[in-house]
């Protein structure tokens, strides 16, 4: 099973696959580093009292911004209310600052659920801040910024692409032992893509491809990927649920074995 999570976030979808008898290949297709220039973000931090909502729209964006705001100023303003847009971040918010966050859906995790829940519908002259790595979608802010909110990005990291063996990557899909591949952003999907090449992109397109949301399924079916499942959300169980989900339906493992392959 090819796991192309950051190297620091691969170790639990890893463990996972070894024990229901796969073998997990780690081949990271993004890099998640500091931004460019940290001065913005120390300045929007010093303002965060003037803010009535903070966003987190992932876990990394969770992790790296408190990190930040209790080395620059001991932690959270104490009126501030959290939001997530998944689970994810909600665990590591409740493991960095103690409590869950006041607002994040229950059943799908992405900015159009987050967009549904009541209290982000009446929000005209709300100040809300979002934390997430440079680029990205711009629905959320758009939309709240049509609702009457007055939005800020606070971009506290940035992706950017590992240098790895690509060779050794082609080398083993040759060999069959990459059964499945997961993804879990349109970024890394693109980024797999392009870096491995032709032969490698034409392997891609005929493995199973597990990914966490219909935008990314979207993207696959868009560069030619043929076999697509999507796990009910990003977390590492549930990326394990949907390849065994996969396996069962489209390709049951041999005796012995709950899971085929890499």
């Amino acid at each position: 099973m090819l796991v192309t999570r950051p190297v620091a976030q691969a170790a639990g979808l890893a463990a996972l696959i070894q024990a229901a008898g796969g073998e997990p290949i780690l081949f990271p297709v993004l890099e998640i580093a500091p931004p460019s220039d940290l001065a913005p973000l120390y300045a929007l931090i010093d303002r965060l009292d003037g803010f009535d909502i903070a966003i987190f729209i992932s876990p990394n964006a969770v992790s790296r911004s408190l990190n930040l705001i209790h080395a620059r100023r001991g932690g959270l303003p104490a009126g501030l209310r959290l939001a997530t847009v998944g689970r994810g971040s909600a665990r590591e918010l409740q493991r960095m600052v103690g409590r869950p966050p006041d607002l994040c859906p229950q059943e799908r995790f992405e900015s159009e659920a987050l967009l549904q829940l009541p209290e982000f519908q009446a929000i005209a002259g709300l100040r809300v801040v979002i934390f997430r790595g440079e680029g990205g979608r711009e629905l959320l802010a758009d939309t709240l910024r049509e609702r009457g909110a007055v939005v800020e990005y606070a971009e506290v990291y940035r992706r950017a692409v590992p240098n790895l063996d690509v060779g050794l990557l082609l080398r083993r899909w040759s060999r069959g032992d990459v059964g499945v591949v997961t993804i879990t952003s349109s970024e890394g999907l693109r980024n797999l893509f392009d870096r491995v090449g032709q032969l490698g992109q034409a392997w891609l397109r005929s493995t199973p491809l597990i990914v966490i949301n219909p935008r990314q399924a979207e993207l696959a079916r868009e560069l030619g990927i043929r076999e697509i499942g999507i796990a009910s959300q990003a977390s590492d169980e549930a990326i394990l649920a949907a390849i065994c989900a996969w396996r069962i339906t489209h390709s049951p493992a041999p005796p012995g074995r709950s899971l085929e392959g890499g």
